[in-house]
């Protein structure tokens, strides 16, 4: 009797003798789940549920309201977007989109640009490495009111500092709080001098992360510092970058407490709101 065998078809390895196919049992295989699909959701959940309550609500509850108008009175009318076309036809609102403008571009540019090169200098060995590194952290503990107090004296008309200085150049004294455009590079000074160093240890991190292989050989490759810095560092430090332009973003089109403590805690933003924000002005 012969035994016909199906070349195409793979055969099976026989089971070794007392050894038989165990199946996963279901708990054993919903733990399995539990770990590696819901944990990861489980362990993010705070964050979120916290967001929706005292973030993602109150601003549902915001856009609510706007659709409304109220009075001292308790009186409470419908107005859908009129609010909304009266907020658009109010020169006072441009003004302050302007400046918010202006004065995100004047502060961000120069305070990423000099936080890099700060961070690129922290990275190299240097004697108290430590401490060196903490202390560009201090600008950013100091009380926005101290801060205020200081560059109000270091901008003033009279007796600043600032005007002492140009006055050896010949130039006039110039009356920082009253002209708009020196309004604007008065409060970008004071804002680069706060979040100058935080950024630089962001940057810094993102800098210890890059392998060290990488200059190694590059410098074997004849390559000089300037160029491994922008041929090796700038390139991997693009995420980093990316965060640190969406953080400055957010805070330079959210900018409130320099300009209000500029002019002595004024939302107003000046004689003329000249140095207005757009949150100032919501805040009016």
């Amino acid at each position: 009797m012969s035994l016909h065998v199906d070349a195409g078809r793979p055969t099976r390895a026989p089971m070794p003798p007392g050894r038989r196919h165990v199946r996963p049992r279901s708990g054993r295989s919903f733990l399995t789940w539990l770990d590696l699909k819901a944990a990861p959701y489980l362990l993010v959940s705070p964050y979120y549920l916290l967001f929706l309550i005292f973030g993602l609500f109150p601003l549902g509850f915001t856009l609510y309201y706007s659709f409304f108008d109220y009075d001292l009175t308790g009186t409470v009318e419908w107005t859908g977007l009129g609010n909304y076309t009266a907020m658009l036809a109010d020169a006072d609102f441009w003004k302050a989109v302007v400046n918010t403008l202006a004065m995100f571009v004047i502060a961000t540019v120069p305070q990423i640009l000099l936080a890099l090169l700060l961070a690129n200098a922290l990275n190299k060995r240097i004697k108290f490495q430590l401490f060196v590194r903490l202390g560009v952290l201090l600008p950013l503990v100091t009380s926005v009111v101290a801060v205020a107090v200081v560059f109000t004296q270091l901008y003033g008309r009279d007796w600043g500092v600032v005007n002492w200085v140009l006055g050896w150049f010949g130039a006039d004294p110039i009356d920082w709080k009253a002209q708009r455009l020196p309004s604007w590079i008065a409060i970008a000074t004071m804002i680069d001098w706060r979040w100058t160093g935080y950024n630089a240890i962001i940057f810094l991190a993102g800098m210890q992360t890059i392998p060290k292989d990488l200059y190694e050989a590059a410098s074997i490759d004849g390559a000089s510092r300037r160029r491994q810095f922008w041929q090796i560092t700038i390139p991997m430090l693009r995420p980093t970058m990316i965060f640190v332009v969406l953080n400055s973003t957010i805070g330079g089109l959210t900018l409130f407490s320099e300009p209000t403590t500029f002019y002595n805690g004024n939302v107003h933003g000046g004689s003329d709101s000249q140095f207005q924000t757009v949150s100032m002005f919501i805040f009016e």
